[in-house]
């Protein structure tokens, strides 16, 4: 084990959001058995609350394990950097990297610090959703194309889609205290990175058009596929959902 401390900091959150919440878990897809062995990239769909740690009780314990030996989680700089909240998300991975929303150094010391065994963790949409379906400046909730840069640096191997049912009946965002002894839902889904990044277009387009295809297929995954938990805000889609496959042009 690489970091029994943060092996032993996400197991016991598995096991106390076990206590106060039950736990919906569903696949796009059955996977295989093992299906967290060669996970590098983990794309958590549908933010809407620092309260998602809760999703921990509904993972298995391979996955968990994953992330505590070769977990790299991006968290954003302002999170990061509370006195409290701060402290608490670094225990979450061997490497927790404060990034700006901007493409700076921040992000070349995430792309810097991948290897052949990493795991990345990443919230594509990089900002919460509102109670109103909308981010915090009044706008829709869209990926963001950095997870797009990070796609074209992870290793070949596994995608795991983490797609959350939305936790507004839990904490929103600003709120105090979370309601406990709610139902949360996640659906998962993977796919192979190599065969992703292909029907993508990815070394066949320009950049900027790879990095359009990912924004518009990881909307269309999310706007398809989060389930909603039971008593939980409405989360419109952000887009239509088009069924067309993106361009290659």
């Amino acid at each position: 084990m690489k970091n029994p401390l943060c092996f032993a900091f996400l197991y016991s959150i598995k096991w106390l959001t076990r206590l106060f919440y039950r736990h919906e878990v569903s696949w796009v897809e059955p996977p295989p058995e093992r299906w967290w062995e060669g996970i590098h990239l983990v794309a958590l769909l549908t933010h809407t609350s620092l309260m998602e740690p809760v999703f921990l009780g509904g993972v298995e314990n391979g996955l968990i394990r994953r992330l505590a030996e070769h977990g790299l989680v991006p968290v954003a700089d302002k999170t990061a950097n509370r006195p409290i909240v701060g402290r608490i998300f670094r225990l979450f991975a061997p490497e927790v990297v404060p990034i700006t929303r901007r493409r700076d150094h921040t992000w070349d010391a995430i792309k810097d610090s991948i290897d052949d065994e990493s795991m990345v963790v990443i919230l594509p949409e990089g900002r919460m959703r509102r109670a109103d379906g909308l981010d915090s400046q009044g706008k829709p909730m869209t990926v963001r194309g950095g997870v797009a840069d990070l796609l074209a640096v992870v290793p070949d191997g596994r995608l795991l889609f983490a797609y959350s049912g939305g936790l507004h009946h839990v904490q929103i965002p600003g709120e105090g205290f979370p309601r406990l002894f709610k139902k949360v839902r996640l659906r998962f889904e993977l796919t192979e990175i190599g065969e992703y990044r292909d029907s993508l277009g990815f070394g066949q387009v320009e950049p900027r058009v790879f990095k359009q295809n990912v924004i518009a297929d990881m909307t269309r995954r999310r706007d398809l596929h989060s389930p909603i938990a039971p008593g939980t805000l409405s989360m419109p889609a952000s887009v239509a959902v088009d069924p067309k496959p993106p361009s290659q042009a």
